[in-house]
């Protein structure tokens, strides 16, 4: 399984044909004009930013536990403590 350093060296479209056959669609939040989905991929949680106004993904990070987003995971699902 890919790892998350090495996936982060594709360009755009190579991560999301990455994404779309060896990653898990975990859930979908709203966040600001974002639609933000979240994979799992290996053991790398994964979040896409789709801008739906550009009909676009505009971005691919990895899962940023600190940040206030998290909040709208946790309310929906439980994450595993230890995310890498």
């Amino acid at each position: 399984m890919i790892a998350w350093p090495e996936f982060n060296t594709y360009p755009l479209d190579r991560k999301i044909k990455t994404l779309y056959e060896q990653g898990t669609f975990v859930m979908a939040i709203r966040y600001y004009h974002y639609k933000v989905n979240l994979y799992l991929l290996g053991t790398y949680y994964i979040e896409v930013f789709v801008n739906h106004k550009h009909a676009s993904i505009e971005k691919i990070l990895l899962l940023d536990t600190t940040h206030t987003r998290m909040k709208f995971y946790s309310d929906q699902i439980k994450l595993p403590v230890e995310l890498n």
